[in-house]
């Protein structure tokens, strides 16, 4: 019992964070207006009062996990437009982006849920359109507005397909298209 108090007040950050991130799984999974309190804690691995101690209300919690999610996404974005800004070959680093982003399914299954959910539920559109709108914006400026949109389309439906149908990417595939794609 020491132990678990001394865990607590050594690390409320973590903890925090880790009820964030179970809130996003959560919403991902069931739904802003199924998410408790309880299902987060149990997704932590928390008890039931961490999650009323660090977020009193369930609007504070969702909350919470919205922002680690919009942060998530804005980092994640941050990373993929200096890789891009940085490689001599566009087209190839996008594939390998690609393919380094599926290489977490669960963690993509996630965000796509996510996405789903987006169009259902007005609170999570930000969070989806944070992505949608990052990656064509850092692409613009190097191959245009229109073969950016197209791009993002491309890798959204090659993403999407290597979910449903559990395969590997095609490498050399993806970055013919892109190029193809590129004016």
């Amino acid at each position: 019992m020491t132990e678990r108090r001394t865990q607590r007040a050594r690390d409320p950050q973590a903890r925090r964070s880790a009820l964030a991130v179970a809130s996003m799984e959560v919403i991902a999974e069931a739904g802003v207006g199924r998410t408790t309190h309880r299902a987060v804690a149990a997704r932590a691995g928390l008890p039931l009062g961490a999650t009323t101690y660090y977020f009193p209300t369930l609007d504070d919690l969702i909350a919470a996990g919205l922002r680690h999610a919009a942060d998530q996404l804005r980092t994640d974005l941050d990373e993929w437009a200096q890789r891009l800004a940085d490689a001599p070959d566009m087209p190839a680093e996008l594939t390998t982006l690609t393919e380094e982003y599926l290489a977490d399914r669960q963690q993509v299954r996630i965000e796509y849920e996510l996405c789903v959910a987006a169009a259902r539920d007005a609170a999570l559109r930000p969070i989806a359109e944070t992505w949608m709108d990052g990656l064509p914006d850092i692409l613009a400026p190097s191959v245009g507005a229109a073969a950016a949109r197209d791009i993002c389309a491309l890798l959204d439906g090659i993403i999407l397909r290597a979910l449903v149908t559990e395969t590997d990417l095609d490498a050399t595939g993806l970055t013919a298209a892109i190029r193809r794609l590129i004016p």
